[in-house]
């Protein structure tokens, strides 16, 4: 465990808030003075001014604005065109800045542990970088390291986070986003603690052990502490690279991203929260044929309690069966109150949106004539324009990374042009779910990988 001299400074918070409340700040305050004048601002030019003012910003901040540009009505459209655009990608640390971090979270013979460690980083992102290294045994391995004053830097950028949505507000919305704003707080939060992300890749590698369609990073403890996660290294390809591939292996592509997402949650009541591209690539058969997908990245989970799947399944059935009354308790399960029929028929829109094609027992694609950008934007515009004027809704706090891996899993079958029949893909993983035998095995498996379990009211 490392020192906590890191642990949220008062001075590294200042210097961050410098930093970002002086671009954020500047903005929202042109932004709330031409509403109080009367102005009917552009709104084009106001989240063309948010997004530059936030271009120039490294750390969590940037990714809070590429997380909300993919949560449907965390922001209006415009902000969310110009927030998606906007890259996570840091400069590395150079080499002499990276040997002292990892003494500091390894001790001064750090080297000597590792057979050989790469001094160039092999990719870097908001939070941290990655190095490639081998072990003595000839293992080859991903060193995960975080970049300094890190979880300082999440409770500034938190801050100026209210100010985002403090814009919202303003814009008369028409989800209330006091939940949302939880939600984002506590994953970020949780993708800091590299302890707890070696306990979720543990989780995962349990779940899917022996499965030919997935395979999962090996953590090595003795190698990694709260800001230091290795792992072994997944050989593989990008997803994109196989976009021109025979439709047969961009199908078992797709079925092993179905499985991926779909089996975790409704047998352990758990998601892989964080769509981007990045965070899986494709390995091959002998012959060099797509044959499933590893499964990378653990910093941003989310966790359920089996109710919660419950839910998943009733109102899928309510959906499919025209059972009104169930779809309605499937809401009320989940924590939406105050629902009246014309709320419901809105909400309806987005979950006929989400469910449909496993309603449709046929192969087809996910979504017809739709770009992987544009994917689940028509209906979040209908679904918002309703909520206008019946609502605003509060939406439980559980929904926002499940809705958002949902459009990312949408995206990843659109990119491959996959053809699926994800009826019988769903039925065959979730439909006959026992909550009772979830819970069981909930509890087993996460005390086994040392991830906390979820609350009951989650």
């Amino acid at each position: 465990m490392t020192s906590d001299r890191e642990r949220n400074r008062l001075t590294a918070r200042v210097q961050r808030y410098g930093r970002v409340g002086a671009n954020v700040g500047g903005v929202a305050a042109r932004i709330a003075s031409t509403r109080l004048l009367g102005f009917d601002p552009d709104r084009d030019s106001e989240a063309a001014a948010l997004a530059a003012a936030l271009g120039g910003l490294k750390g969590p901040i940037m990714k809070v604005a590429q997380l909300l540009s993919t949560i449907p009505e965390a922001l209006p459209a415009e902000y969310a065109a110009e927030l998606g655009q906007l890259q996570s990608q840091a400069p590395p640390m150079g080499w002499p800045f990276v040997r002292r971090r990892m003494a500091a979270e390894l001790g001064p013979d750090w080297e000597s542990r590792f057979a050989s460690f790469e001094r160039e980083a092999a990719a870097s992102a908001s939070l941290g970088q990655v190095h490639r290294a081998r072990t003595h045994d000839g293992r080859s391995l991903a060193v995960k390291l975080q970049y300094p004053d890190m979880q300082s830097a999440v409770e500034a950028d938190l801050k100026q986070l209210n100010m985002l949505f403090a814009i919202h507000r303003r814009l008369r919305p028409a989800i209330e986003t006091s939940e949302m704003m939880q939600e984002i707080a506590a994953r970020l939060r949780e993708e800091l603690d590299y302890a707890l992300e070696a306990s979720h890749m543990r989780l995962y590698a349990s779940i899917f052990a022996g499965d030919p369609l997935i395979r999962v990073p090996q953590v090595l403890p003795e190698l990694s502490t709260q800001r230091l996660l290795t792992m072994t290294w997944s050989e593989g390809r990008k997803l994109l690279d196989y976009t021109d591939r025979p439709a047969e292996e961009r199908n078992q592509i797709a079925r092993a991203m179905f499985r991926a997402w779909w089996y975790p949650f409704s047998h352990y009541g758990v998601i892989h929260g964080d769509p981007h591209l990045g965070n899986y690539t494709v390995f091959e058969d002998e012959a060099g044929r797509a044959a499933g997908i590893n499964l990378l990245d653990y910093g941003c989970m989310r966790t359920f309690a089996p109710k919660f799947i419950q839910g998943v399944v009733d109102l899928y059935r309510g959906l499919l069966n025209n059972d009104r009354a169930l779809v309605v308790h499937a809401y009320e399960t989940w924590g939406f109150a105050g629902l009246s029929n014309e709320l419901i028929d809105i909400l309806n829109i987005w979950a006929n949106f989400i469910y449909g094609p496993m309603l449709e027992d046929r192969v087809r694609t996910i979504a017809e004539e739709r770009s992987p950008g544009s994917y689940g934007r028509r209906e979040a515009f209908k679904v918002h324009q309703g909520l206008r004027d019946k609502g605003p809704v509060r939406v439980p706090r559980e929904f926002v990374f499940m809705d958002r891996a949902a459009i990312g899993l949408g995206g990843v079958f659109l990119h491959l042009n996959a053809e699926l029949n994800f009826y019988r893909l769903f039925n065959d993983t979730i439909i006959d779910a026992d909550i009772g035998e979830v819970a069981r095995r909930q509890k087993e498996a996460f005390t086994a990988a040392g991830v906390p379990l979820p609350d009951a009211g989650s």
